[in-house]
C-alpha cells in the first residue's frame, strides 16, 4: 500500500510546484506596472519620497505596520493604500498585483 502512495504523493508535489509557478507574478511585467507606484515609491533605494523607499523590501523582518513582510501583508497595503497612499484594491488587476510583488521581490 504505501509503495502505490509515494508516487502519487510525489505527483501531487510536482503538480502543486508547476500550479504555483503558473500562477506567480512575473516581474517583467511587474516592472512595468511599478512605474505607477515610482510616482512616490523609490525602487532603488530605501530612501523616502512620499512613500518608503522599497529597495529589500521582502529582505526586511517587518514592514512600517509591524506585521511580517509576506505577499499577503504587501498586498494588503496595496490595496487598502493607507498615509496617502491610494487603495489599489480596485485600480489594480489581481495578476497586476502578482507581478508587482514579483517585481518587489527582485528589489
Amino acid at each position: 500500500m504505501l509503495k502505490k502512495m509515494i508516487p502519487a504523493a510525489v505527483a501531487g508535489l510536482l503538480a502543486a510546484n508547476l500550479l504555483s509557478g503558473f500562477f506567480a507574478g512575473d516581474a517583467k511585467k511587474g516592472k512595468e506596472v511599478f512605474e505607477q507606484c515610482g510616482v512616490c515609491h523609490n525602487a532603488d533605494s530605501t530612501e523616502k519620497k512620499m512613500g518608503p523607499g522599497l529597495k529589500g523590501l521582502f529582505k526586511k523582518g517587518k514592514l512600517g505596520n509591524g506585521k511580517p513582510v509576506n505577499e499577503a501583508n504587501v498586498k494588503a497595503i496595496i490595496d487598502a493604500g493607507g498615509n496617502g497612499m491610494p487603495a489599489y484594491e480596485s485600480i489594480l488587476s489581481k495578476d497586476e498585483k502578482d507581478h508587482v510583488l514579483a517585481y518587489l521581490k527582485t528589489l
